[in-house]
């Protein structure tokens, strides 16, 4: 019997983060979990249960146009974690933010979406330079979250 269906293709989808331009942001990837094991040794057999379950970070790669400039909207969140001038760190309150991301289907209507709690800037790169190269500058940006939700 046939079932139509239509895959999520992986160029369908938009990540919103307060004080970023969503359509600087050129790929991501989706949340991934993992749960550590614990053993229990009991007698000539061994059992394990579920431990401890952490949220792997998430890597985005961002275009840096001239205008509006990524590296200065990347900063300005950076600043809020740390202050280079100063050495002064930021309330987390202030730097962690909330971020959504919609997977699309052909005509746009939203079919996914993800909620990342807590997250921050673990690393920025702000890519290379080279003479050789006519490739568009590129960020690339490590974020730590407390955890991600699939509302639907």
């Amino acid at each position: 019997m046939f079932t139509p269906f239509e895959p999520k293709l992986k160029n369908r989808f938009i990540m919103q983060i307060d004080g970023i331009n969503a359509y600087l942001i050129k790929t991501m990837n989706r949340p991934q979990v993992d749960s550590d094991e614990v053993v229990l040794e009991h007698m000539n057999v061994t059992r394990y249960v579920k431990g401890k379950t952490r949220w792997q970070p998430l890597e985005i790669t961002m275009y840096d146009p001239i205008v509006p400039s990524a590296s200065q909207q990347v900063i300005e969140w950076i600043r809020l974690h740390h202050e280079s001038v100063t050495g002064r760190d930021g309330y987390s309150d202030f730097y962690k933010k909330n971020i959504t991301f919609n997977v699309l289907d052909p005509v746009g209507a939203v079919v996914e979406e993800w909620e990342l709690k807590g997250a921050f800037i673990q690393s920025a790169n702000f890519g290379d330079l080279a003479f050789d190269s006519s490739d568009p500058v590129e960020i690339s940006l490590t974020l730590r979250y407390d955890y991600a939700v699939l509302k639907f």
